[in-house]
């Protein structure tokens, strides 16, 4: 996690919202990524994905069955379902995103009926690191 708190503090320092995210495989870290989508013109440039992508580059193939999601803040509907189709084996994350994280806080997307593969979650790892990180960046911005 806290590899994913320094992705976290890139995204920061290139202007966006700082969430960091990781991807682990048999105790080795396969892939990375921060928050982007600014930078990229791509709405789909979340930390989550951009770490999705390069773990399935790095391994060979999409499914990355059994790895670990570490990132730093409650992930949204569309990377959950990104994180599904991977076949992510555990989701661990720091601060609760209230408005749109999808493992806990507005649903529970990975409990839906109906899907083909189950993620496991821990929530509330370095937290409060997390939810320091992203009150740092929005009030910086406001002033």
């Amino acid at each position: 996690m806290r590899t994913a708190l320094d992705c976290a503090r890139k995204a920061a320092s290139t202007g966006e919202v700082p969430v960091g995210a990781v991807v682990v495989q048999d105790g080795r870290v396969i892939g990375d990524g921060f928050n982007q989508p600014i930078a990229s013109n791509d709405p789909t440039a979340h930390a989550e994905i951009v770490a999705l992508r390069a773990a399935a580059k790095s391994v060979g193939n999409y499914r990355l069955t059994d790895a670990t999601m570490y990132v730093t803040v409650e992930p949204c509907l569309m990377c959950v379902g990104a994180m599904i189709h991977a076949r992510i084996g555990l989701v661990v994350f720091g601060a609760l995103e209230p408005k749109a994280g999808a493992l806990q806080s507005m649903t529970n997307a990975h409990e839906l009926t109906g899907l083909n593969h189950r993620l496991s979650v821990i929530g509330g790892v370095l937290a409060d690191e997390s939810r320091e990180l992203l009150q740092q960046f929005f009030q910086s911005r406001r002033t």
